[in-house]
């Protein structure tokens, strides 16, 4: 018959393996769901890719350049009328 220090060293042995497994478990769970929450919130967000905002960075440039372009030319205009 085993003895009360005996069965209690068996029964921590046992528990100790039993509970990395909970902890590890715990984590998983715990890693999964803040990844869902994070998922959950960007897809609210109204992003967009790098590629997408350099592409209308891009457009951008060149609606100010031709807005300029454009700017410059009234003012020719205007000056040649006026004078």
């Amino acid at each position: 018959m085993k003895g009360p220090q005996e069965f209690l060293a068996q029964l921590q042995g046992q528990f100790g393996q039993f509970v990395p497994d909970m902890a590890k478990a715990a984590r998983n769970d715990f890693e999964n769901h803040a990844k869902m929450t994070v998922m959950t919130v960007l897809s609210k967000l109204d992003l967009v890719t790098r590629e997408e905002f350099d592409a209308q960075q891009a457009v951008l440039m060149r609606t100010r350049e031709k807005v300029d372009a454009l700017e410059k030319k009234v003012a020719e205009l205007e000056q040649r009328l006026g004078g």
